[in-house]
């Protein structure tokens, strides 16, 4: 008797709920998108390219992909980082916030780093004093020269530490450092690194041949 009182006992123990479906399903949900927000925020970012100021290097309807990682971890909303790895070199290709509309994100290519002097005569690009290597550089057939214009004459400016100049490819036809400043570096929201869809709008066919192509 004793036994099978025991027994009644063991069955009779309250067993833990069993979550519903429905609740799984929301559980798996808001981990996905707490994942993806961890990764959009620290680790790469997709970017769409809506102007023609990196031609030909970028087309218009380019979708990127940008390691946030790269120059470290950037604390959302406080602008500075933790864990600086790498530092922006010459070249590199940059996603930052535009320092005349927080709202907006730039990219364009760093042209000179903290302390350099950079200055641009007759559209050709000096670093230091010395004509720079620019082979990413653009200009329109017949382009002319404008002496008072700083797209084409600007400088010197000795860049201040923590910031860099950053120029477009297409040097005719982009808004950049020459005409509003330097960028902090703590703005600089990563590298681009790789393209992952290009889209034409004119033709509304993809440049399926422009798939998988690495940033130079």
């Amino acid at each position: 008797m004793p036994k099978a009182a025991a027994r009644k006992e063991a069955v009779s123990e309250p067993q833990p709920p069993r979550k519903s479906a429905f609740r799984e399903y929301v559980e798996a949900f808001g981990m996905a998108i707490l994942l993806a927000m961890f990764i959009r925020t620290f680790i790469v970012q997709a970017f769409k390219i809506p102007s023609g100021s990196m031609l030909p290097t970028l087309e218009v309807g380019d979708h990127l992909l940008v390691n946030k990682f790269v120059y470290g971890v950037r604390i959302p909303f406080v602008g500075k980082r933790l864990l600086s790895f790498f530092k922006p070199e010459h070249d590199d290709v940059i996603v930052f916030i535009y320092p005349e509309d927080k709202t907006k994100d730039f990219i364009k290519r760093v042209k000179a780093l903290p302390g350099e002097t950079i200055e641009v005569r007759d559209k050709v690009v000096y670093i230091n004093g010395e004509k720079i290597d620019d082979p990413h550089a653009y200009f329109e057939p017949g382009s002319r020269v404008y002496p008072n214009s700083a797209r084409d004459n600007f400088g010197p400016l000795t860049v201040p530490e923590g910031q860099v100049f950053v120029m477009g490819d297409n040097r005719d036809h982009s808004h950049d450092s020459r005409f509003w400043g330097t960028v902090p570096i703590d703005e600089i929201l990563g590298k681009a690194f790789i393209l992952y869809w290009s889209w034409d709008s004119d033709s509304f066919r993809p440049r399926f041949s422009r798939m998988g192509m690495r940033i130079p």
